[in-house]
């Protein structure tokens, strides 16, 4: 392919033409349909540029997948390395859909985990065919789905690459969706509990009335959001609804998504989410409430849409199912033992394997992160998935697991980054479906690419929020990411939209 410019191709059934990519260097694109089964056809797409630095990275995907992630393909080869990238095995132009998987159990595998392994070893030899020499490093990175995917490498495929970008990962798959119905049930319990986006900006301000201040600085963002201790029934009307406050029905729906979902015995199912990050353009409008006014438009937000049809595709195999009916007490462990050509679904789906040590043992290196203000996956997840690494390790062998565990494996919280970019926080660090930056204090990629060539293991990483988050901008101010479980807090003095004066405490 000649420098300049690529336009992906138009998948069927897409209702806009897919967006022209720029600023491209010349490259050989490689195009393989592979099926290890018969009833599989995974599309895998191989770049090679012109200037090749030598190493591989391979990009996860999101959502149900669908399509090869050409942008994040195109970021790679800007960086130079040799990319690739599947549709998981089916055509989705949104993303949502999983009618896919109805009576295709392959399918089903080939997307939880079969595509990533074929596109790995078919990518390195052609890598290999086409260059004379194979990567002298193997990189992943991949955000949501594409963060379980990154997790899954490291758990099924230990030896598959050196290194590895996790961020807000989907890797707790199904309690993840049962959450997304739990929600769902929370503002559809009755024609009053829905709460409409308009009201949202009251309970983001109330929030950050509590909490902002908590880092040192007010700045829209909450620093320090596991020691928020915002109390949501201050907003409960006392003299008539209006936009500023919410009634009996919604409030108790606002503290049900926080809380996250529980059985009848009060067991909590998956972490709820942080407040603070309702009221943003790609927040709860987004995955939650829907665009509002009214509960009719909530079939268009994103965890309705996900919750529903993953449960009527991959567990029940009913296209008429209704998620009112979910039943949180039984309807779990029927999704995570759900049969998909002899395996449980939880098999196929799940990364949230602790047992790290052959991924250890291999040399690789993690780094981890997760937006605060993420309105699609909890950053509790993360911080969960973490914590059961540091157990695991604390059993293998009794060592300081904390120190052991940060040889290889490292979090850090993103304060006010909503999912995999955007918010108000600082939110541009090179991570996937981002720019690339200047250097590996500034970049994620790069200081995992310094960790693992260089043995540079990063303590913290600064993160920069630009002028309508496009780093050709002016940026507006840099805040360090820090090394869970540290946060950032201003040291008191100098300029607070410099990261040089804040601390990681």
């Amino acid at each position: 392919m000649p420098a300049g410019t690529f336009t992906p191709p138009t998948l069927p059934g897409a209702t806009t033409p897919p967006t022209p990519i720029p600023n491209l260097p010349a490259f050989c694109r490689v195009q393989i349909t592979s099926s290890p089964t018969s009833d599989s056809s995974i599309g895998i797409e191989v770049w090679m540029p012109e200037n090749w630095n030598g190493k591989y990275l391979q990009s996860g995907n999101g959502g149900f997948a669908g399509t090869v992630p050409y942008t994040s393909l195109a970021t790679a080869i800007q960086r130079g390395y040799a990319a690739a990238g599947t549709d998981d095995g089916h055509a989705d132009p949104v993303g949502t859909d999983a009618s896919w998987a109805l009576g295709h159990p392959q399918k089903i595998i080939d997307y939880g985990y079969r595509a990533l392994k074929e596109t790995t070893d078919k990518a390195k030899s052609v890598i290999e065919a086409f260059a004379g020499n194979a990567p002298q490093f193997s990189y992943f990175a991949g955000c949501s789905d594409g963060g379980r995917e990154a997790l899954m490498e490291s758990q099924r495929y230990p030896n598959d690459f050196d290194g590895i970008v996790v961020g807000d990962p989907a890797n707790n798959t199904i309690p993840l969706l049962t959450q997304f119905i739990w929600d769902m049930q929370a503002l559809l319990a009755s024609d009053a509990s829905y709460i409409p986006p308009a009201k949202l900006p009251a309970i983001t301000n109330a929030a950050l009335a509590a909490c902002d201040a908590a880092d040192g600085v007010e700045d829209g963002v909450i620093g320090k959001p596991r020691q928020c201790h915002f109390n949501p029934s201050e907003l409960l009307c006392t003299a008539g609804d209006n936009d500023s406050c919410l009634t009996e029905p919604q409030l108790a729906a606002l503290l049900k998504i926080y809380h996250g979902p529980h059985n009848s015995e009060g067991q909590l199912i998956n972490p709820g989410f942080l407040p603070g990050a309702e009221a943003y353009a790609g927040g709860w409008p987004v995955w939650i409430t829907g665009p509002g006014p009214n509960a009719d438009t909530i079939v268009q937000a994103a965890q309705y849409q996900f919750g529903l049809n993953f449960f009527r595709y991959f567990v029940f195999n009913d296209p008429n199912w209704d998620l009112q009916s979910f039943n949180f007490d039984t309807d779990v462990d029927k999704a995570l033992a759900a049969p998909i050509a002899g395996q449980p679904l939880a098999d196929v789906m799940q990364s949230v394997d602790p047992d790290l040590s052959a991924f250890r043992a291999h040399g690789g290196k993690l780094i981890q992160y997760h937006g605060t203000t993420d309105a699609a996956i909890p950053p509790g997840d993360s911080v969960e998935y973490y914590r059961s690494v540091l157990s695991f390790f604390r059993i293998y062998n009794r060592k300081n697991t904390v120190d052991e565990v940060g040889d290889f494996y490292r979090l850090f919280l993103v304060p006010g980054m909503q999912h995999c970019a955007g918010g108000p926080g600082a939110n541009s660090f090179g991570q996937p479906f981002t720019a690339p930056l200047a250097d590996s204090a500034h970049d994620v990629i790069k200081a995992l690419e310094a960790w693992v060539e260089q043995g540079k293991a990063p303590d913290q990483i600064t993160a920069t929020k630009y002028t309508n988050d496009d780093p050709k901008q002016p940026a507006l101010f840099s805040r360090p990411l820090c090394l869970y479980p540290a946060l950032a807090r201003w040291n008191g003095t100098g300029d607070a939209s410099d990261a040089a004066n804040w601390s990681c405490r």
